[in-house]
């Protein structure tokens, strides 16, 4: 009898996750009947969006687990109906785009690329960077993305610090936890980047006095989560000068008020929540591989834990 797998996310996501998903169950031996239109009681498991009609999971009786297609899980990790496990999205794509995208950013910044970009009075005025051996670069969160792009920074030879709520340990990365660990991290950095999870526990955790840790001039780069920042420190750290740039791809509120400061201030770069995007085909491949090890009565990938929230 084929399990039941309820497809529970936007309708107009169906059309670019059907094909890989029932590929990606093939590939796993899976017998699975997939659809959008599921009765509740016969779901055994849900691929799921937070931004899914779906809330009360209570009619879902013989429910095994929820698989988001997201790697945040803040709009749904507090749903008191939801009961059985749940498990974050991250795949090979998410890991690569974000690698991508915050080596990039974190380059722009280093190489002080935007003199030569946006030079409208067209001045020869050489300034050549420091080797990246010689830049300060910490990585605050260090999970599955934040570990890939400290090791990918690293690897190009940047000082690499790394933050996390507990102990990590990254081959060329200095690794830092708790409350204190996080001044030492932050302490002197000349580039901050931000994936940690959206928890209370991590709300603000650039705020004045954080930001007043950073080297003068230092550059924020936000791909996490927009509360992770203090907005108003923020903008009082680009007007003093304690922070020069700031690349922000995640906000408080989204799609970001055409109104917010952030879109014409001059020293900041306001992306639309595109650093990196979970890929249909390589998270059809996690989706199936976490269903293959429920039925098989294995640990489960990237299974949320509901007291710390992601």
């Amino acid at each position: 009898m084929p399990l039941n797998v309820l497809f529970a996310a936007r309708p107009e996501r169906w059309d670019s996750y059907r094909a890989p998903l029932t590929q990606a169950f093939a590939d796993a031996g899976l017998d699975v009947h997939l659809s959008q239109e599921i009765a509740p009681e016969q779901v055994d498991f849900m691929i799921y969006a937070p931004n899914s009609p779906v809330q009360d999971f209570t009619p879902y009786k013989r429910l095994k687990a929820v698989l988001n297609l997201w790697a945040g899980v803040e709009a749904i990790v507090g749903n008191a109906t939801l009961t059985v496990p749940l498990c974050r999205m991250v795949d090979h794509g998410l890991k690569q785009g974000m690698r991508e995208w915050v080596t990039g950013h974190v380059l722009r910044h280093h190489l002080g690329m935007d003199a030569q970009i946006v030079n409208p009075d067209h001045l020869w005025a050489p300034a050549v960077p420091p080797l990246a051996e010689d830049r300060k670069v910490t990585v605050l969160g260090l999970g599955e993305l934040g570990w890939a792009c400290a090791e990918t920074l690293s690897g190009l030879g940047f000082q690499v610090s790394g933050w996390s709520r507990s102990a990590r340990h990254i081959d060329g990365v200095t690794c830092h936890h708790g409350a204190d660990g996080l001044v030492q991290a932050l302490t002197g950095a000349e580039i901050v980047v931000l994936l940690l999870p959206d928890t209370p526990a991590t709300d603000n955790t650039l705020n004045a006095d954080t930001l007043a840790l950073l080297a003068p001039g230092a550059a924020v780069i936000n791909p996490g989560r927009g509360p992770l920042i203090d907005d108003d420190a923020l903008l009082a750290a680009l007007g003093s000068g304690q922070v020069g740039h700031a690349t922000l791809d995640v906000f408080r509120i989204e799609p970001l008020p055409s109104d917010h400061p952030f879109w014409s201030h001059p020293n900041v770069t306001v992306t639309p929540h595109i650093a990196s995007e979970t890929r249909p085909g390589s998270a059809a491949k996690v989706v199936a591989e976490n269903i293959r090890r429920a039925e098989a009565g294995e640990g489960l990938l990237f299974e949320v834990d509901r007291t710390r929230g992601y």
